[in-house]
Formats: C-alpha cells, structure tokens, sequence
C-alpha cells in the first residue's frame, strides 16, 4: 500500500508561497476561511499546498475588493460543491457600481473645488477682502445660530 506524501509548511514558509503575511493567515483561521492546520507535537501549525492555494484565493480575491465575508461566501459556496461563479460576478458588479458611484461624486467635488479656487482667485484680483479665504467661507459661515448674522467678535 502506497501512502502519499503531503507537503506540510509553517506557518511562514506557507505565508511566504501564498504572498501574505503571518498575521493574515491568522485572521483568516479566525474567519472561518482557512480550516484549522494540523499541528506538530510541539504546537506548530502545519498547511498544505491546498491550504496554500486558498491563501492564494484569498489574497487574489482582496486584490479586486472583495470583503473577507464576501471571500467566506464564495469559499462556503466552493467548499459545499457548488460554482460560485454567479456569486462572484453579481459582487464584482456591485463593486463596480459602487466605483462608479464614487468616481461620479469626485467628479462634482472636483468641480466644485474648481470653481472655489477660480472664485477665491477672481476676489483677490478684484482687491475683495474677506476675513477668511473665499474658498472655505461661504454663506453658511456668515449665519450665526437660529439664522443670525453673527457680530464682528463672533468669528
């Protein structure tokens, strides 16, 4: 009877093949998405080259913005026979709005930052004084509480 050989890394060799750090692979084992490794008689942590390659998972999975509750979904799905490749893409689609999302709105704050410079920049050509820079003062600042205009000790 033939019994096969399994390649058993520590914990830093392991982190090392997989491209991630110690600590990782501690968080992961305390996620629930990397099983517990087996362990020496003096309480070393051993992984496998299958371990590795879920590290491997892991760490691909982080590098496109998946969540590590999301990597646990796909991983459960994975573990439980099922393909997750429906699941993947419909999270992959929401990060994708999601940064789409974003990149809209530093849009309009690119904007607004824009026109604040050309405004603060056009009051100091025009010798327009202000107690503060144009560019953060605005309306608001001018109103005191309940709607007030504040008095000059108030600034």
């Amino acid at each position: 009877m033939l019994v096969e050989e399994v390649a058993a890394y520590t914990v830093g060799e392991a982190a090392r093949r997989a491209g991630v750090t110690r600590k990782a692979i501690r968080v992961y084992e305390s996620r629930g998405l990397l099983p517990a490794p087996e362990r020496t008689s003096g309480g070393y942590r051993l992984f496998t080259d299958g371990d590795v390659a879920v590290l491997q998972f892991i760490r691909r999975a982080k590098s496109l913005g998946l969540s590590l509750s999301e990597i646990a979904e796909v991983l459960d799905l994975q573990r439980g026979g099922a393909q997750p490749c429906g699941l993947v893409i419909g999270l992959l689609e929401g990060h994708l709005a999601q940064i789409e999302r974003t990149l809209a709105e530093l849009g309009a704050l690119r904007e607004s930052l824009l026109a604040a410079r050309d405004t603060a920049e056009e009051s100091m050509r025009a010798g327009q004084e202000a107690v503060f820079c144009r560019i953060i003062e605005g309306p608001w600042d001018r109103m005191g509480p309940g709607g007030r205009t504040p008095g000059a000790g108030q600034r």
